[in-house]
């Protein structure tokens, strides 16, 4: 299951960055600030929403939880494109679907994080840690690519929707999962669970920074 889920993640990765693509070539004649804003409204949510996503990962179904996000996301970005194929998109509207985004994304990174140790053994997830890393940087490589060669060969509203499918495709993967129960640790202070816990921490922090 961790392969399937790396690879719809991987999907929705590199469409993030093809809208990203797109919303700053609708605003390339507003200025640089707009483009800039683009990136900033995407981004702002995951340091607002931090401590409050968190909590909320800690107090609710994780499945249901990222479920739930990527449904709306998808959502916003076929409402997105509906709005760019009509030729209804002012800035304030796209800057404003973009913040909605980033805030369904503040909401699901910490999900996504706790969910690490229930997808592969201890003794693996340094190397799933490893896997997210080369997960995000490559289709931070991929995606603007992409972005741009789909905006110049059928227009930006398809960015938009290429997103929205991506989002439906990791909402599907998350459906299809079946969580299994979380054991904890019989001994708490055993070295082994220490490692264990380094382990955890480690990799969601290069999850949530893609180092």
């Amino acid at each position: 299951m961790f392969r399937i889920l790396w690879l719809a993640q991987f999907g929705s990765n590199i469409g993030s960055w093809m809208q990203t693509v797109g919303a700053q070539w609708l605003l390339v004649d507003r200025g640089a600030a707009y483009v800039a804003g683009v990136q900033v409204a995407y981004s702002l949510p995951v340091l607002l929403l931090a401590l409050p996503a968190g909590t909320l990962a800690d107090l609710v179904n994780r499945r249901v939880l990222l479920i739930t996000v990527q449904i709306v996301m998808a959502a916003t970005a076929f409402l997105l494109a509906a709005l760019a194929w009509a030729g209804h998109l002012p800035p304030p509207a796209l800057l404003s679907l973009t913040f909605a985004m980033g805030c369904g994304l503040a909401l699901s990174t910490p999900a996504w994080q706790a969910l690490q140790p229930s997808l592969v053994p201890r003794d693996q997830i340094a190397r799933a840690s490893a896997l997210g890393a080369v997960n995000m940087n490559t289709a931070r490589a991929l995606g603007p690519a992409l972005g741009g060669f789909l905006v110049s060969w059928a227009g930006v509203g398809w960015t938009f929707a290429s997103n929205g499918v991506s989002f439906l495709g990791t909402a599907i993967a998350l459906a299809a999962w079946h969580q299994p129960a979380v054991r904890k640790p019989a001994q708490s202070g055993s070295a082994s669970e220490a490692r264990w816990q380094q382990a955890v921490v480690t990799s969601a922090t290069r999850l949530a920074y893609g180092v």
